[in-house]
């Protein structure tokens, strides 16, 4: 099973004033943040988009192609895309040019987004919900397909045989369906046979299990593939050297996130004995590296899914205990998930990988 970290960009804590970096500071911490990871073995990390003052990070594949320049094997992608306000054109031309400066490396996580400030944001109504995302998951996957691309829909202009450049070496790009755990996009996932990504932010996780067995039941009823299915799992977290200690630095991050989401959503703020709970057996993986590993190994032998990434950066961690945070995934954590589990198989070379160094052969010849 693959361990990563994703992030909204939310802004630390300054340790020298007390106050809030920039949002611009908080993408340079967010590249640190992605260096620090693919550096002590982590396999992913993830970038949802947003669009707020305390969760910036509304241009993943810029951030991404910062970091391409700066990791060697972490994959680089989107823990969600809002594709209903984006373009998909530009989507998948964004991420192909990620995937090549990064050799392969690039994903993007296709969701609707748990917030609806991107609607006003780009002029697009809400009460077309459910019609913008079905129409551009469906021209995004066109697109990926080949590279001339004939669409017709009702919220986006037609293409008739247009071309759509750069392309993958791979042929196409990994593209993930996010959800919250709807049913109904559950079933989408399989019946498309795209992987899945859950976001579990509440509540037992494993009760996830019975999404999982519906995923893969809509996979079987599709047509006959050589690809299997595939399902991730993304929920808040945080690593510290014992329990106590990860949940006492944690809390403050975790409560102002909650209050201040609370403020706009209309709901009250998080009382600190449910956040134990939580963390002790709920959506929450906060504790010591031992804890987590066996909690991450418990939840994947109820829903057997291929990757598990968490969120550590709610507002106003500093710095230094993310990257500490980071740290312990890599180093404590995903040896004892490894040790259970097995490591990841070896990836295959990149095609262009294979080029390039056939062609540094024939030149030192």
């Amino acid at each position: 099973m693959q361990l990563g970290v994703y992030s909204f960009g939310n802004q630390a804590t300054d340790p020298a004033t007390g106050k809030l970096v920039s949002t611009a500071q908080a993408q340079r911490d967010l590249l640190e943040a992605i260096e620090l990871a693919d550096q002590v073995g982590l396999e992913f990390f993830g970038i949802g988009e947003h669009h707020t003052e305390e969760m910036p990070a509304s241009a993943a594949a810029v951030i991404f192609a910062a970091a391409a320049a700066r990791t060697k094997r972490i994959r680089l992608g989107s823990a969600v895309t809002v594709l209903s306000t984006e373009d998909p054109v530009r989507v998948f031309q964004q991420f192909a040019t990620l995937d090549a400066l990064s050799n392969g490396r690039a994903e993007i996580t296709a969701g609707r987004g748990s917030s609806i400030e991107s609607y006003p944001l780009f002029g697009y109504k809400l009460e077309d919900y459910d019609q913008l995302y079905a129409e551009k998951l469906e021209l995004l996957l066109a697109i990926n397909r080949g590279p001339k691309v004939t669409w017709s829909g009702t919220m986006r202009a037609a293409l008739k045989d247009e071309l759509v450049v750069p392309r993958p070496d791979r042929g196409e790009l990994p593209i993930w369906l996010g959800t919250g755990g709807s049913p109904n996009s559950t079933v989408r996932a399989g019946q498309l046979q795209l992987p899945v990504s859950y976001g579990i932010l509440g509540g037992d996780p494993v009760r996830f299990r019975a999404l999982a067995d519906l995923y893969r039941r809509a996979w079987a009823a599709g047509p006959a593939t050589d690809r299997a299915p595939q399902i991730s799992v993304g929920n808040p977290g945080f690593i510290g050297e014992t329990n106590q200690s990860a949940r006492d630095t944690f809390w403050p991050a975790w409560y102002e996130s909650m209050s201040d989401i609370g403020k706009r959503r209309g709901f009250a703020p998080p009382v600190r004995e449910h956040y134990d709970i939580e963390a002790e057996r709920g959506a929450l993986f906060i504790g010591a590296p031992e804890q987590i590993a066996e909690r991450m190994i418990r939840l994947h032998d109820a829903m057997g899914h291929t990757r598990q990434f968490l969120q550590m950066d709610f507002l106003g961690l500093p710095q230094r205990d993310l990257l500490r945070s980071i740290e312990l995934l890599g180093t404590r954590v995903k040896p004892l998930v490894d040790a259970e589990l097995g490591p990841e198989p070896e990836v295959v070379p990149n095609p262009l990988d294979l080029r390039v160094a056939a062609a540094r052969a024939e030149g030192q010849a």
